[in-house]
């Protein structure tokens, strides 16, 4: 890797590895141009950066962002790279999506706060709904029996006052 250009290019990898809490890696064979500009739209849109890299360059870029797991499996064949720094599930969630309803491709693996996920876990965390759906969920679980035991006093005063 004597070339700058090939160097610059690691160095800007480590920079998203180190900047990113997920990483999604992405078996992309099989997309069309089209199919992938409307994935990157879709990315685009929930701040996901998606990329495409020689996997050569992504594995020293691993090592030197002090990425211990081993990812060599996953590096062979077509691999792009979705990024996201705020919304760790945004990555699996849009690709795992966007490969079932167009049929097209499938994800392979994924880094989540610099640990690696297998295929498996990053299907369940793209299967998990939004942070604000589970917050909707949590607090209706707490104000559901709240507002029975509201509603239960309110019946019981009404059968009193009649």
């Amino acid at each position: 890797m004597a070339n700058l250009k090939n160097q610059e290019a690691v160095q800007g990898l480590v920079e998203k590895i180190k900047a990113s809490n997920s990483i999604a890696f992405i078996n992309y064979q099989g997309i069309t141009v089209n199919q992938a500009n409307e994935l990157r739209n879709l990315m685009r849109a929930e701040n996901v950066e998606y990329i495409v890299a020689k996997n050569r360059f992504f594995k020293i870029a691993l090592k030197e962002a002090g990425i211990e797991d081993n990812f060599d499996d996953v590096l062979e064949g077509t691999t792009a790279f979705a990024f996201a720094s705020g919304n760790v599930e945004a990555p699996a969630k849009i690709a795992y999506n966007f490969g079932k309803d167009k049929k097209v491709f499938d994800l392979k693996a994924g880094l989540l706060d610099g640990k690696r996920l297998s295929l498996a876990e990053v299907t369940a965390l793209a299967a998990l709904p939004s942070k604000e759906v589970l917050l909707t969920q949590v607090l209706q679980g707490i104000l559901g029996p709240i507002r029975k035991l509201a509603y239960g006093l309110v019946d019981l005063q009404s059968k009193k006052e009649a």
